[in-house]
């Protein structure tokens, strides 16, 4: 379930040609773009995890596929996971059973185009009217939504920065609960003779103001994860290495059996991420 930042550094490469100015009054399609690749992963202890037994596996591989791009107002990205592509038969295994899809989609809509004005200030560079939507593919655990407002900001050293405040609306129980912050940068900082190059990216997603007691589930008020990727790209590969923090992740209080999912919640500490991409 994490947000893969891999894709900005497809965005990163083809910036020479893609407009920086906020002002759409000429001509919305000037920043259209797109891309899609398949990154094939390796996720070690990630979180959350559930314990269903003792030994529970908590490493598993999956498939991505990760896409994106501009066309007039609209900034999309998202992505599908496709979890434990060998069938692992260990009874231990966390995700046996479990519904193999998971999908993200986040469309963010120019208030600057909509309205053909450059609402550009300071380091803001664009405005957005930010959605975001997490779908679990089979059990309904996650089953969420996000609106709010966005920009993307110009930050010293790290260049364009995205920025999101949103308000959590869970669409399993139809009602508001709580607020999330999530920013995501891509920072190259070291090229090679060839054109190819090492990046540090990565986001935040931090919520909070929940209620602790949301539809008789216990959990918690605040939460959230830090992912810290190195990674080598190229104009059709990319390798990398990512360290992901977590605390209380989607609000799922570390050691709580009373939630959602009726078992005790791991979901506080670090996980470790291995990743190959294509890129088309």
């Amino acid at each position: 379930m994490k947000k893969s930042l891999l894709a900005l550094a497809v965005i990163a490469a083809s910036s020479a040609s893609v407009a920086n100015a906020a002002d759409y009054s000429d001509d919305i399609y000037k920043n259209d773009h797109k891309w899609l690749q398949f990154n094939a992963m390796y996720a070690i202890d990630e979180k959350a995890q559930f314990d269903f037994g003792e030994g529970t596996e908590k490493d598993h591989n999956y498939l991505e596929m990760e896409f994106g791009g501009r066309k007039g107002v609209v900034d999309l990205y998202g992505y599908v996971d496709i979890f434990d592509l060998g069938e692992d038969d260990s009874s231990n295994n966390n995700k046996k059973g479990a519904s193999k899809l998971f999908m993200k989609l986040a469309p963010r809509f120019s208030i600057d185009g909509i309205t053909g004005q450059d609402l550009s200030f300071g380091p803001v560079q664009e405005v957005y009217f930010s959605t975001l939507f997490n779908w679990d593919g089979g059990n309904d655990i996650v089953n969420n939504s996000f609106w709010g407002v966005g920009a993307d900001v110009e930050l010293p050293w790290f260049g364009k920065v995205g920025m999101n405040l949103y308000g959590l609306y869970d669409i399993n129980k139809k009602d508001w609960n709580g607020y999330q912050f999530s920013t995501n940068w891509f920072k190259p900082f070291h090229f090679f003779d060839n054109g190819s190059f090492l990046s540090y990216q990565g986001y935040i997603d931090y919520q909070f103001g929940a209620d602790d007691t949301f539809k008789g589930n216990n959990q918690a008020t605040h939460g959230g994860a830090m992912f810290n990727g190195l990674y080598w790209h190229s104009d059709n590969y990319a390798l990398g290495y990512g360290l992901k923090a977590y605390n209380d992740v989607y609000l799922f209080e570390d050691g709580n059996a009373n939630n959602s999912v009726g078992a005790v919640a791991d979901s506080s500490g670090i996980s470790h991420y291995l990743s190959a991409t294509y890129k088309f």
